[in-house]
């Protein structure tokens, strides 16, 4: 097993367009709320410093929210608005590069998930495609055109400054029932306009924030975006039930600009689809031909959440055995690039140790780490 991952395709470099990496490890973007202010500081330097430094290939930020009004849902999150913001990440930016790392944020919109009282002005309600939360559900209110107008240019001008201050590429934040996935999503999308109707038209929304960033940043900048069919308001939702439903998902947002695709599962190996072993990400990489950051329990002997407690839960050990399945499916090309997230916020070595074939040396995943900043 050591001698197997020594040289495997985990640690092989790539070049995806002007995106130079030096392995296939991506770090999963996870909220933190360690920012203050909603302004980067020291400690977040330091925290995404320390990944650069022990070989990851591409970190992907906490979610960072967008100049809208109503874009953040939680406390302490770091906005990527305003000179103070912005020169926060700077300096992240300039740690992580000094380490030989490459970064890009995550553009966060929450959608209806906020709730007045949350900062940064506390009357601002839930904004939303159908004034819903969950199917059923109402809370927020209805976005009109110029709402999702004024979104769509947020979107592009945090991809504008995010490109402006060093970062490497950007994600657009369109999964796990957050704004963009609320408008995927028919439970919470029930519009009767040109951003309603069938899973291809529902597809607009995100189309629009694609292009506008696309205009933006220019040709040779990527875009990365992030999709899940789960929700954190429902784990069993899909969006697509077959490949050709998939498929049509995928296409409108290639055309857009999507450079790689971010497909957000809870367990990697698991297929999506009967009659086929391909995982998420392996469908997408197969359908649009695009590369793609497959993720989900990489590394941890538990599913990361717990359907009961709809929490984290404690894994029991590290699964090397794991990586046999994960090192096969690469080695059959079916996703570029593999995204590690509890395990790499538990063990910022957690890429060297593996290399090197010290699993002995592991830190077992524990939500006791979401409470500080390591």
């Amino acid at each position: 097993m050591t001698q197997a991952l020594s040289n495997a395709a985990l640690f092989q470099p790539i070049e995806l367009g002007p995106l130079s990496l030096r392995n296939r490890i991506v770090m999963a973007p996870m909220t933190r709320t360690f920012s203050p202010g909603n302004v980067p500081n020291d400690l977040n330097v330091a925290y995404y410093e320390r990944r650069a430094q022990n070989e990851v290939g591409l970190i992907i930020t906490e979610g960072t929210c967008i100049g809208h009004k109503a874009a953040n849902g939680y406390a302490r999150v770091p906005f990527i608005y305003g000179e103070e913001a912005l020169a926060g990440w700077k300096k992240v930016v300039d740690a992580v590069h000094a380490k030989g790392g490459k970064i890009a944020p995550q553009l966060w919109h929450v959608g209806s998930i906020r709730k007045e009282g949350v900062e940064p002005d506390v009357s601002v309600p839930g904004y939303s495609p159908s004034g819903l939360v969950r199917p059923g559900k109402e809370g927020g209110i209805a976005m009109t055109k110029q709402d999702i107008d004024d979104v769509v240019e947020a979107f592009a001008q945090a991809a504008a400054d995010s490109q402006r201050i060093g970062f490497d590429a950007i994600e657009v934040h369109g999964a796990h029932g957050y704004l963009v996935d609320q408008f995927f999503w028919e439970g919470t999308n029930q519009r009767e306009d040109e951003y309603g109707g069938d899973l291809v038209a529902r597809t607009r929304f995100a189309c629009e924030i694609v292009s506008a960033i696309r205009e933006r940043v220019g040709p040779d900048f990527p875009i990365i975006f992030r999709f899940s069919q789960w929700k954190q308001q429902d784990y069993s939702a899909r969006l697509a039930n077959t490949p050709e439903e998939l498929d049509a998902f995928l296409k409108p947002l290639v055309n857009a600009g999507v450079d790689i695709f971010h497909c957000s599962t809870r367990r990697f190996w698991e297929p999506e689809f009967e009659g086929s072993d391909l995982n998420l990400a392996g469908w997408t990489k197969k359908l649009t031909g695009k590369p793609v950051i497959t993720v989900g329990s990489v590394g941890l002997t538990a599913s990361f959440i717990d359907e009961e407690k709809h929490d984290m839960v404690d894994a029991s050990g590290v699964a090397t055995a794991s990586f046999t399945e994960l090192e096969q499916r690469m080695n059959n090309d079916e996703f570029e690039l593999v995204g590690i997230g509890r395990a790499l916020l538990q063990d910022p070595e957690w890429v060297i140790k593996i290399r090197e074939g010290r699993y002995d040396e592991l830190e077992d995943y524990s939500k006791q780490s979401l409470m500080q900043l390591v």
